[in-house]
């Protein structure tokens, strides 16, 4: 690798640092941080699993430091990051499977393993080992939405394997589908749900019927936009293929 090469990518290393560090307050609760599970899946997707792994782990320390952030920051950030970008390499290039990475590693493995450091270093009482699994799932999976849709525009305008070949030692080419796209509008529907429930659950306190069922409408909305965006497209190439 060259010396320009390792420059760019340590300049990019601490913008990513900077950028997660700046952005983690955004929508966080305890045991939630969704914008950090961005960080880790593009981080990962971008350079690896290894200096995803090292860009969670410096932005969970400076949290600690500077916010008073307890050792969430670290357990909730460090095995998602490192699985994500193992699964997408393992995977050769499927975007799907490093979102699914940072799920399991932070949704499952990061809570269950915060159950003992928050009880013996922080002296929190009345967790269980499932205590954080749901908030972590939920950070996960709004976090590794906006990544997805995110990397997904990326690949689709053809700058995913640029910046790869650019930042790490290889580089995967996935082209944009119909069938990748209309997940990703469908993501978006969950994104609001959570986004909702989060709002009116967690912090406004006003749960109720009426916004369980707007929660559930936006799902809904997406999903239909998504199924029509597909045959819509599988409509057209049908039209074409008879022509």
């Amino acid at each position: 690798m060259n010396q320009s090469k390792k420059i760019f990518r340590m300049v990019f290393l601490a913008m990513m640092v900077a950028i997660g560090v700046v952005i983690s307050p955004i929508l966080r609760v305890e045991g939630m941080c969704p914008t950090a599970h961005l960080i880790n899946i593009v981080c990962a997707v971008l350079m690896g699993p290894w200096y995803a792994l090292l860009c969670a782990t410096l932005i969970g320390i400076i949290r600690m430091s500077t916010m008073g952030i307890p050792p969430l920051a670290l357990t909730g950030a460090v095995f998602g990051a490192f699985l994500s970008g193992v699964l997408y390499r393992a995977s050769k290039g499927k975007l799907i499977c490093a979102v699914i990475g940072e799920v399991v590693g932070t949704g499952i493995i990061g809570a269950i393993v915060s159950y003992p450091v928050m009880t013996l270093l922080v002296h929190r009482e009345g967790l269980s080992w499932l205590f954080y699994v749901p908030s972590f799932l939920c950070g996960t999976l709004i976090g590794g939405s906006v990544a997805f849709i995110f990397l997904r525009q990326l690949a689709r305008a053809g700058m995913l394997p640029r910046f790869q070949r650019m930042l790490s030692d290889r580089s995967f080419e996935e082209g944009s589908s119909p069938l990748s796209n209309a997940i990703a509008i469908a993501a978006l529907g969950v994104i609001g749900y959570l986004i909702i429930k989060i709002l009116t659950g967690m912090v406004f306190q006003t749960a109720g019927p009426l916004w369980n069922w707007a929660a559930w409408g936006m799902i809904a909305i997406f999903v239909v936009m998504a199924l029509v965006y597909y045959l819509l497209y599988a409509q057209r190439k049908g039209a074409e293929a008879g022509e």
